[in-house]
């Protein structure tokens, strides 16, 4: 079967790193880098710093050409739902980067036409996708019942100085869907609900910067028999971690819950077991390889799985981030 091919979407840093991964990921090609025009020349860098043949700066042409099979696109939150849309309307897959919109109504149209036209609609979480991911789901049952979860991914924000001194980046703007909760918040709330599913509610506490946005915060899930703490803070900084406690032990993975570079499982009166099942060095790798694997063989169950927690996370972060007075512009 021929190369799975990709159009890298965006010059970001987040592009940027979607393209150190691919390198590394088999049968994949990067055939195009998209931008907008007045970054052409930042798209022209990047294509020719990792072999790219083509740079596009029409979207809409690069789609109507078809040069490709899947659009990453590794964008400004609030133009994810309209990329998605207009690459699906034109037959192509889409890996859309976290968070997968900016609304609830916006994930539930992306996947309805997906659905519609059998396009594989890939959020890309990169936890979901990491071995060390799996073994954590593999070693629950042995907790026994759980009692509480903790997750906490705090990052002191590169541009949090800027922000203060009123000259705010995307990842602070509310007119672009930015805030704590959907940039780093999401990661954690993606493990909490493809481990336990869908919570029964869930309040946000959130600390509001001078223009409405969050950049920290906590929010409190209570499920049947347990309640779950997710933190996530661009203000400030602590050590990252992801636990689970169960009347049975706990597991603990360290680091932040994008990486999950490694886990713990301490069963009582055991003696704690640590795994390190990651191939990769670099957390996109993994994602990426998985996501050619179920193109390859047809597997769109797990295009459905991945939509509905998709769905469920962006339904829960939309209703917390309301309560807490958060109006992105797409509301």
């Amino acid at each position: 079967s021929r190369e799975m091919k990709i159009a890298v979407v965006g010059t970001g840093m987040i592009a940027r790193e979607a393209l150190i991964a691919l390198r590394q990921v088999e049968n994949v090609e990067v055939a195009l880098i998209c931008a907008r025009p007045h970054s052409r020349e930042k798209a022209r860098a990047l294509a020719q710093e990792f072999g790219i043949p083509q740079v596009a700066t029409d979207y809409g042409a690069m789609l109507a050409a078809h040069e490709a099979d899947f659009v990453y696109l590794g964008i400004v939150n609030s133009a994810h739902f309209d990329y998605a849309r207009q690459a699906i309307e034109a037959g192509w897959h889409v890996i859309v980067e976290k968070p997968f919109a900016s609304t609830l109504a916006e994930a539930e149209e992306l996947i309805a036409r997906a659905r519609a036209a059998d396009c594989y609609l890939f959020e890309a979480v990169t936890s979901l996708f990491l071995p060390n991911y799996f073994g954590i789901l593999e070693a629950l049952p042995r907790l026994g019942l759980i009692r509480m979860v903790q997750a906490n991914f705090s990052q002191y924000s590169s541009r949090y100085e800027r922000y203060l001194a009123r000259d705010v980046a995307p990842a602070f703007d509310p007119v672009l869907s930015g805030g704590a909760l959907y940039d780093l918040n999401v990661y954690n709330l993606a493990l909490i609900v493809s481990l336990f599913g869908r919570p029964k509610t869930a309040i946000y506490g959130a600390n509001i910067g001078f223009n409405g946005i969050d950049t920290s915060g906590i929010l409190a899930l209570r499920y049947d028999g347990f309640v779950a703490t997710a933190a996530a803070a661009k203000d400030s900084e602590s050590p990252s971690f992801f636990m689970i406690q169960g009347e049975a032990g706990w597991i603990r993975a360290d680091g932040t819950p994008n990486e999950l570079r490694s886990f713990t499982v301490a069963l009582r009166g055991r003696e704690p077991e640590m795994y390190a099942l990651n191939r990769h060095e670099h957390r996109m790798v993994h994602e990426f390889e998985t996501m050619r694997d179920i193109f390859k063989r047809k597997d769109y169950m797990s295009v459905e799985e991945g939509m509905q927690t998709s769905r469920t996370v962006m339904a829960v972060m939309e209703k917390a981030r309301l309560m807490a007075g958060i109006q992105f512009r797409a509301d």
